[in-house]
């Protein structure tokens, strides 16, 4: 086929590789015969599903090479793919799996070539010795607005140490991790500019857990405070290093831009991930609630027969698809280099978290009174849907990002 100038044209498509799809497959079937089966008994006992992150890291799907692989796969889709079949599986047992890589994330998006060597084995851990890693941002006084971050960080030079002091809050894996990465304020005069991020090693004296919160749904997901009374950490446990930071802080204190603040970068970074998760709870939801309608016989017939049950099925399935294709474009976008220009990265989360609860919910009403029951799945499903429009970045936080991408002005 010619293109307009008698080239080639330019192939396109959406249908997935062969590894990719391979790949697929393969979580998927984890997903379906080791995450579901313990999805609602984690759920009920809120605890952290260790002998199902064991499991994953013996068949190398809990692994730096697994993740790091699918990170680095050319069409930006290798971890939408995963997050999606994993929290098809369970949104809770998938967030204890995939919760460490947002710390990874936030050490890969600013660290050195260095760190990124020593600390993201030490986050992941091996078979049989499993670890986890937690990113610290949200405090008390501190969730959307991150620039309200009070957690100090104060060098001292004659030990070549920062101290950390301060409390973490809504911290995924917080206290029960292996290393913690923590944002914390180095120049508080200059706000969310005058932040850092600092890698907290196993064992470090002064870092505890504090309060574990018993959360509506994610309930097999640990979250937690992490307390920071007087936490030192060796110098070169500061993310990017002293003479990038010392740097970044001399542009800002001259009026220059600060080139992006430590937890909104790693945020950015993990939005169309998330997306996926969302989009992975929206289609259980989905297939689950359709399967229902074609077995379910109400007034002598199966109620998805029924226009009010089919129609609002094509609804759900309508939405999830729009909210998968807006996920993949964010991904390929941020994995080739293209500049989020509309905000792309907060529309594919915003839109697949919304579409998350409502197609839940409308699951619920495809059961009509069993789907209200914990007998059923789809009430767990809507519970744990609640969540994405709440972490990393509220969906109204995600609406001012895109009205300002949208609107060119200073939307508040």
């Amino acid at each position: 086929m010619s293109g307009p100038d008698g080239g080639s044209a330019p192939q396109f498509s959406l249908e997935l590789g062969p590894d990719l799809r391979e790949m697929r497959d393969w979580v998927h079937a984890f997903a379906a015969d080791v995450i579901r089966p313990a999805a609602a008994e984690f759920d009920e006992r809120e605890e952290t599903p260790w002998p199902v992150i064991e499991e994953a890291a013996k068949i190398g799907l809990y692994s730096l090479d697994f993740f790091s692989h699918q990170w680095l796969e050319p069409s930006g889709l290798g971890i939408p793919v995963t997050f999606e079949e994993l929290f098809w599986g369970d949104a809770g047992i998938g967030l204890s799996i995939a919760g460490t890589g947002l710390a990874a994330v936030s050490v890969v998006g600013t660290g050195t070539n260095e760190q990124i060597g020593e600390w993201l084995p030490q986050m992941f851990g091996e078979p049989g010795d499993v670890k986890l890693a937690a990113f610290c941002s949200s405090e008390p006084d501190a969730g959307s607005d991150v620039s309200a971050i009070r957690t100090r960080a104060v060098y001292h030079e004659a030990t070549d140490e920062w101290e950390l002091t301060g409390t973490k809050t809504w911290a995924t894996n917080g206290g029960i991790a292996d290393v913690h990465v923590v944002v914390a304020s180095v120049e508080p005069e200059l706000g969310s500019r005058g932040q850092a991020t600092f890698i907290v090693p196993p064992g470090t004296p002064g870092l505890s857990q504090g309060q574990k919160f018993r959360k509506h749904g994610i309930r097999a997901s640990h979250t937690a405070e992490v307390v920071l009374d007087g936490v030192r950490v060796p110098g070169r446990c500061l993310v990017g290093g002293k003479d990038r930071l010392e740097e970044r802080l001399a542009r800002v204190r001259g009026g220059g831009r600060s080139g992006g603040q430590a937890a909104m970068k790693t945020f950015e970074a993990s939005r169309p991930g998330v997306g996926a998760m969302a989009v992975g709870v929206g289609r259980a939801a989905v297939e689950y609630a359709r399967d229902y309608s074609r077995e379910r016989v109400q007034f002598g017939r199966q109620i998805g027969q029924n226009q009010a049950v089919a129609f609002m099925l094509a609804d759900m399935q309508a939405a999830v698809d729009a909210a998968r294709l807006l996920v993949w474009r964010a991904a390929w976008m941020a994995r080739n280099g293209v500049s989020f220009t509309n905000a792309e990265g907060s529309m594919s989360k915003l839109v697949a978290a919304e579409t998350a609860v409502r197609v839940t919910e409308q699951a619920i009403q495809v059961l009509g009174g069993n789907g209200y029951t914990r007998d059923y799945p789809v009430e767990r499903w809507h519970r744990d849907a609640k969540i994405f429009t709440i972490f990393e970045g509220t969906s109204e936080i995600q609406r001012m990002i895109i009205g300002r991408a949208v609107t060119g002005l200073d939307v508040r």
